[in-house]
């Protein structure tokens, strides 16, 4: 069996956990599929691979950049807890769980390509890292409910419920990426769409009459704030500076120097300080146009070559992908949904800290900037298509809370990692990987059965919801579509009785 886990082991981490060949080898079937040459199926293959390299590179100086900012304000504010981190928590997991989540995620992938074909539910899910994540995730929790020797079992229930997970989250949350991308050639693929669903109907709720994000007035003199490079890396500018005054003031020279010890130019005194932490805003601003720069390589090479999947391999089927994929849609948008989920963040922590913690020994999630730029990103992006600016806040702080207190409940069914400094991040994470781990608990049998039942009642729900609302072609957010549509036929009239 050794040499089985090898193989395994192989393709889950060198090839499904590295999205960009995942997303390579896609582009070049959907290509072969259509029949098109080699030379434009390598060549089609070798674009859209480098585009998910260049948002992954991206991501990474984005992730770089907030980690000093991050540490900047714990240091600051002095909160000490647990940070949602799935790459830290995966990597805790891997001595343990490693050779059981390296089959959950190759069966898994089989069960998640037999439902994309063979039901309504007609997506490919894309997210390479995140199907690691979740494999990791139920590798944990079904081995404290089932026990960590039933590794049959663990796999066969976990790759049914992982498979059905990444058909039914982008089923449920095409209508409102629908809304956002104005076509249906898209779905959503990313373990936080628990907080884009929620950020897209509270839009709905509170946005009837709110202006999008992207529409904002700048005054003759702010012009260059509609760049949003500029605008991105100016307001990271003066948050950055703002702690950095902040820590300055509260903190002994020594540990503020060492906030920024790994920058290129280590700090010696608080000239250099203040410079480095110019310096990682600028960085900021850069890693989310390089973000930006490879969705729209990824948009060009792999939606024209997934038409022959959907047309040959899967009818029908659209592409699950990252959330980066939805910045370009709304810049502004995301940008204020990040701030907006960092406060919902704070929030949910003083929260835990002053009532859940003391009460019910909930543990001290601390606010992530990672999820949180990329997770209220997306929910700001999904509140505004509903909602425009005012969904856009609203979404992105809820998705804070979310982010916060779910992590929190995780804790509880992780067994011995529960215990650990790191949890996983998301939202589908935490909701999931809690009714999964409660209802493990009872039992190699019972606890089978009821999850086979809970994975079919979540499918059937799906699929109802696919057949009568996404194909019926219904988009939330209708009243304030009309009320934008009304705003541009006024302008347009107003204008045209000027001339």
């Amino acid at each position: 069996m050794d040499w089985l886990v090898a193989i395994l082991d192989f393709i889950s981490k060198q090839i499904l956990n590295v999205p960009a060949y995942l997303i390579g080898i896609v582009a070049a079937v959907g290509l072969i599929a259509l029949k098109k040459p080699v030379g434009q199926v390598v060549g089609g293959g070798l674009k859209a691979a480098m585009g998910y390299l260049i948002l992954g590179a991206g991501a990474a100086v984005v992730v770089a950049a907030l980690a000093p900012f991050g540490n900047l304000i714990f240091k600051v504010t002095g909160a000490h807890g647990v940070v949602p981190t799935n790459e830290v928590i995966t990597a805790q997991a891997a001595t343990q769980y490693g050779a059981t989540s390296a089959y959950l995620i190759v069966v898994s992938f089989i069960v998640m390509l037999l439902l994309a074909r063979f039901t309504p539910l007609r997506y490919v899910f894309l997210t390479g890292h995140h199907m690691v994540f979740m494999a990791t995730l139920l590798a944990v929790v079904l081995s404290v409910g089932f026990g960590p020797d039933n590794t049959l079992l663990i796999v066969l229930v976990g790759s049914v419920l992982m498979g059905v997970i990444m058909v039914v989250m982008p089923a449920f949350a095409q209508p409102f990426m629908n809304r956002v991308t104005n076509d249906d050639k898209l779905a959503i693929g990313h373990f936080n769409t628990l907080g884009y669903i929620t950020a897209g109907a509270l839009g709905t709720a509170v946005g009837r009459k709110s202006r999008s994000t992207e529409d904002v007035k700048f005054p003759q003199g702010l012009k260059f704030l509609r760049d949003s490079m500029v605008s991105t890396t100016l307001l990271m500018v003066v948050l950055y500076l703002f702690f950095a005054v902040w820590g300055a003031i509260v903190l002994p020279h020594s540990q503020a120097m060492k906030i920024f010890a790994s920058s290129a130019t280590p700090p010696t005194d608080f000239g250099g300080y203040f410079m480095a932490a110019f310096a990682q805003a600028l960085q900021f601003g850069i890693g989310v146009s390089i973000i930006l720069y490879g969705v729209r390589i990824i948009l060009g090479e792999l939606v024209p070559a997934f038409q022959g999947i959907a047309n040959k391999v899967v009818p029908g089927a659209r592409p699950a992908l990252d959330v980066p994929i939805v910045f370009p849609f709304a810049p502004n948008a995301s940008l204020i949904g990040f701030m907006s989920s960092f406060v919902g963040g704070l929030v949910a922590l003083g929260v835990i800290a002053v009532w859940l913690g003391p009460a019910w020994g909930v543990a001290l999630i601390l606010p992530g900037m990672v999820p949180h730029f990329f997770d209220g990103g997306g929910a700001g992006v999904f509140g505004n298509a509903t909602g425009g600016r005012r969904g856009a806040v609203v979404g992105g702080f809820v998705n804070g809370l979310i982010i916060t207190f779910l992590p929190a409940l995780l804790l509880t069914v992780m067994g011995t990692l529960g215990l650990a400094n790191s949890t996983f991040g998301d939202a589908d994470f935490g909701w999931f990987g809690s009714v999964v781990g409660l209802l493990a608990r009872l039992g190699t049998v019972g606890g089978s059965i009821v999850l086979v039942v809970f994975a079919a009642l979540l499918f059937g729900a799906a699929c109802l919801y696919k057949v009568k609302l996404v194909d019926t072609g219904w988009l939330p957010g209708k009243a304030r579509a009309e009320w934008v549509e009304a705003q541009k036929a006024e302008a347009k009239a107003a204008a045209q009785a000027e001339r």
